[in-house]
């Protein structure tokens, strides 16, 4: 889960409410069975241990009753070497054979959980749970407490010409998910002319829409754009209201209104920095250090960044071409001692969790914000 601070009392309040009136799976409209889950991608937390699944396979998105409620993250010192082989070796396959598509804390526990892709005869989606004292566990997808919330405008399975290439977007129809404020935020790509894709659904999942085109300029191009998907974001509360912060390749930071993301229209963004060319955001968390408000964002090709966003409110926004791959907006800093960052969450309050792939060699780590 990427929440900012002030949004993740939000997610508390519900939390607490939860606890108080002895609210169960039923609440939230979830029934027992088998999620026909296709693929394991994007994940997030949802209130009372509810985990939150984006299927870009078979372009939904899947709500699983854990049962996990307890615990205490504050005091959670996570540390694992090797995870994606010993990840393997819990689910009896090569660690070649395996890829970690996301990492999500469970807010209330401490417990992580990570999905999977899993090469056996064919790809297989997976999801392991990993306690603070480095246990793996694989998550049951039989019988469990489950809602299902299909996207209607998803991509196609199938390549298509994009430009002077074809590709497939499908895997692309989920990229990012954050429950806030009673809502689950997806983003992504859908069919149609203008691709770039955002859209709030109701918790539980009672509406499910078609979502809102998003538009942004992009610097390092030198046009403003609708067809590229957010890669990752994060909620943040801008002048007392929610909004989005959103990471793009190459790589454009933007913000947006929630209020102003309405199914079958279009959202125009504001774009804040410009982070460099030939790069593509990973993960990125927002939090508070010192009283002062930050986000770090891991990226493909530019390390990972602590960007300052003390002037966010009035930050104006790039609306012409930045030359040579350069930066502009927002400040930031690259943090040199976090080196080949993959998978980024929030821990607590001044810890982070992350993966490291050095060379095929795939670390969980436990790490101090900077």
């Amino acid at each position: 889960m990427r929440t900012h601070t002030l949004l993740a009392g939000l997610a508390c309040a519900a939390l607490l409410l939860a606890a108080r009136t002895g609210m169960s799976a039923d609440v939230y409209g979830l029934e027992a069975g088998d999620p026909d889950i296709m693929s394991a991608g994007p994940l997030a937390f949802a209130p009372d241990g509810i985990l939150l699944v984006g299927d870009t396979q078979g372009a939904a998105i899947f709500a699983i009753g854990t049962d996990d409620k307890s615990g205490n993250p504050v005091e959670v010192d996570i540390n694992v070497n090797d995870v994606a082989e010993k990840i393997a070796g819990q689910v009896g396959v090569s660690p070649k054979r395996l890829t970690i598509n996301d990492l999500a804390v469970n807010p209330v526990s401490g417990n992580l959980y990570l999905s999977l892709t899993i090469e056996d005869r064919r790809p297989q989606p997976g999801l392991v749970k990993i306690s603070p004292d480095g246990r793996i566990t694989q998550v049951s997808l039989k019988n469990v407490p489950f809602s299902k919330a299909v996207l209607p405008n998803a991509p196609k399975d199938e390549e298509v010409q994009v430009g002077r290439r074809k590709r497939n977007l499908r895997p692309d129809a989920i990229t990012d998910l954050a429950f806030v404020d009673g809502q689950v935020l997806v983003s992504g790509l859908a069919s149609g002319d203008s691709p770039s894709n955002v859209r709030t659904l109701p918790f539980p999942f009672s509406d499910i829409n078609t979502g809102a085109s998003l538009e942004i300029y992009h610097g390092a191009h030198g046009r403003s754009e609708d067809y590229a998907a957010i890669r990752t974001f994060v909620p943040f509360v801008i002048d007392g209201k929610p909004n989005v912060l959103a990471g793009f390749v190459c790589t454009p930071l933007v913000r947006f209104p929630i209020e102003e993301v309405n199914a079958g229209e279009k959202v125009v963004g504001t774009t804040v920095a410009e982070l460099g060319n030939r790069n593509k955001p990973l993960d990125m968390i927002a939090y508070q250090k010192d009283g002062k408000d930050y986000l770090l964002l891991a990226n493909s090709a530019r390390g990972v960044m602590k960007i300052d966003t003390a002037t966010l409110a009035s930050q104006e926004g790039i609306n012409e071409r930045v030359e040579g791959g350069g930066t502009a907006g927002l400040p930031y800093e690259t943090i040199g001692e976090l080196q080949n960052v993959v998978q980024l969450d929030q821990l607590n309050d001044t810890h982070a969790v992350v993966i490291t792939d050095n060379d095929g060699i795939m670390n969980l780590l436990t790490v101090t914000l900077p």
